[in-house]
C-alpha cells in the first residue's frame, strides 16, 4: 500500500453563534428608546466583525437587552458577558444618559445558535418591542429555558 499523506490541521476554524440576554440590576426600566438606539450603535462600533467578539444584532426594550455575538473559541461565554456588560455600563455612565448609577444584572443568559438558525435568532431580537407587549422578560426567559432544556426554580 502506497504511503498517503495524512493531512495535520494547523489552524483553527470555528463559527460560534450565541444569543445573550441580560437585564437591568434589578430590572429596573432605565433603558429609553434613545438609549436602546444608542447601545445598538455603540455595540456595533465596540465590536465590529474581526474581533474575538463580533456583535452581529443588538436590541432590548427598557430592562433587558438581547445580543446575538459571534465570538473566538478562545472567548468564554462569562468573559464574552462580563466583558460587554462592564464595558457598556462604563460608558453609559461616563456619558450621564441617565441620572443615577447603571448597572447590568449579575448573571446573564446564553444560549447557543446554529447557523442554519441565525436570522430567525436575528429577526426575534430586532422585534423586541412587539414581543414585549404580550410577555414579560421574566416569562420570555422562562420559555427560553424552558425550550433549551435548562431546569430552574
Amino acid at each position: 500500500m502506497p504511503f498517503q499523506k495524512i493531512m495535520i490541521m494547523t489552524h483553527t476554524y470555528s463559527k460560534i453563534w450565541a444569543h445573550y440576554v441580560w437585564s437591568t440590576k434589578n430590572r429596573e426600566p432605565l433603558l429609553s428608546n434613545i438609549l436602546i438606539a444608542q447601545l445598538i450603535a455603540h455595540f456595533k462600533e465596540k465590536y465590529p466583525s474581526g474581533g474575538d467578539i463580533y456583535v452581529d444584532t443588538a436590541n432590548g426594550v427598557s430592562d433587558h437587552f438581547h445580543l446575538l455575538i459571534g465570538q473566538l473559541p478562545v472567548m468564554s461565554a462569562s468573559k464574552v458577558a462580563d466583558q460587554v456588560k462592564g464595558e457598556s455600563s462604563h460608558w453609559i455612565n461616563s456619558h450621564d444618559f441617565i441620572s443615577q448609577k447603571f448597572a447590568w444584572q449579575n448573571g446573564f443568559s446564553v444560549f447557543s445558535v446554529s447557523h442554519s438558525q441565525i436570522q430567525a435568532v436575528r429577526n426575534y431580537i430586532y422585534k423586541q418591542q412587539e414581543h414585549h407587549h404580550y410577555e414579560t422578560y421574566s416569562e420570555e426567559i422562562a420559555r427560553f429555558l424552558k425550550a433549551h432544556d435548562i431546569y430552574f426554580k
